[in-house]
Formats: C-alpha cells, sequence, structure tokens
C-alpha cells in the first residue's frame, strides 16, 4: 500500500501527508484538458500532492475525473475564493481546499464537510486570526516575494507550533531550504508545468521538468 493511500481524515493525517509529499503541484491550465494531461504527466514524473486552481475552466470536471483516475493520490482544490466554489470541489472529490486569502465562509464549508481548509496569510495578525479558527495548517503566501525563507523564520518564531506550506516564486533548489527553516512543504507552479510545455500539449517536457524539479528539491 503506497505512503498515499488514504488521504487526511485528522488534521494530524493532513499535516503527515504534506511533510512526506514535500512538493504540492498547484496546476493553473487554460483548459480542462490541458490540466488533465499536464497532471498525468506530472505524476508520472513523480508528484504525489497536487491541487488544482480555480482559475482553471471547468476545474471541478478535472478533479473528478483525476479523482477517478487516481483514487489514491491526493487531490486539492486550489484559489478557491468562496463557499459556493468550496462546496462544488468537494462534491466531485477534492480532499483539501487552498485558497490565497483566509475566507471564513470557505472555513465553514471545509469543517463541515471534515475537508482540510488551508488558507493564504502572510502578517502575525492574519496568523492569529486563523490560528483562533482551528486551521491546522496555513499556506505562507507569496513566501518567495515577501522576504524567502528568513521571513518564515521570523514568524515561526512567535508561531513555534505553526504549520506552514509555503508557496508563491520558489524555485526547486530552495525546496530544501524552505523545509530546513519550517515549511512542511511547498507550492511549485511553473517549474513543475513549464508555460511553453502545457502551450505545446508536451506532456513529456511536463514529466521531465517535474522530474528534474523533485529531484533538485531534495
Amino acid at each position: 500500500m503506497c505512503w498515499w493511500s488514504t488521504v487526511a481524515g485528522s488534521p494530524a493525517e493532513f499535516v503527515g501527508l504534506l511533510r512526506q509529499a514535500r512538493v504540492v503541484g498547484v496546476l493553473r491550465a487554460g483548459s480542462a484538458e490541458t490540466a488533465y494531461q499536464a497532471a498525468q504527466a506530472a505524476v508520472k514524473g513523480g508528484l504525489k500532492m497536487i491541487e488544482f486552481t480555480f482559475t482553471t475552466p471547468q476545474v471541478t470536471q478535472v478533479i473528478e475525473r483525476f479523482r477517478n483516475e487516481y483514487p489514491g493520490l491526493p487531490v486539492g482544490a486550489g484559489t478557491v475564493m468562496n463557499a459556493d466554489q468550496a462546496a462544488a470541489a468537494i462534491k466531485v472529490g477534492a480532499q483539501f481546499l487552498v485558497s490565497p486569502h483566509l475566507g471564513e465562509d470557505i472555513q465553514e464549508v471545509a469543517l463541515q464537510r471534515g475537508i482540510p481548509y488551508v488558507p493564504g496569510v502572510l502578517t502575525p495578525t492574519e496568523i492569529v486570526r486563523v490560528l483562533s479558527l482551528g486551521v491546522p495548517v496555513i499556506k505562507l503566501f507569496p513566501a518567495g516575494s515577501a522576504g524567502g525563507t528568513a521571513y518564515l523564520k521570523d514568524l515561526l518564531g512567535p508561531f513555534p507550533d505553526l504549520k506552514v506550506m509555503v508557496t508563491g516564486g520558489i524555485k526547486p533548489a530552495r525546496v530544501s531550504d524552505y523545509l530546513q527553516a519550517g515549511a512542511l512543504a511547498v507550492g511549485l507552479g511553473s517549474q513543475l508545468f513549464p508555460s511553453q510545455a502545457m502551450q505545446d500539449g508536451d506532456w513529456n517536457a511536463v514529466k521531465e521538468a517535474t522530474a528534474h524539479a523533485l529531484l533538485e528539491s531534495k
């Protein structure tokens, strides 16, 4: 049985999945078919956890199709902006939700359905608010341009138990730096899904980019 054969039934299990995955693929695409094909290629390249964003057309169809094809691989919905999107994603099988902000309406839906929610935050004030809601994991975004590993370490000073996934402007070679600085996992987008390869439908290039990025991130 592979490590991702079951997906988080508790906050602790979700934290464990992120820690083992190390890298979460953040996939934005211009069409549903492009997203599906790119995700397949990334999995072949070794990706163990993926997030399909709501900026992708017909993303719920992609999530449902991918969950049916890869029932054991953790699949989430990203750029979730409201409760309706959260409910729609969960309905088709999304196993975790991610947003660029703290959406209390999203958190309410996630709690009702027993699905992990990872809200985007940046400041200590936002972190305190998130923790008061019982959110198990936060997304530090945009981590790269906000100060990188130094900023992450500064945040973990007053919040030593904070569980963090970092995204935004991070290169694969820096993944291990973020993990050593205290991050659970790192979200990578264009490093796994190069724009030219996506436009050309060059899925082998996506597979190779993913494999290279994962190797470089160790």
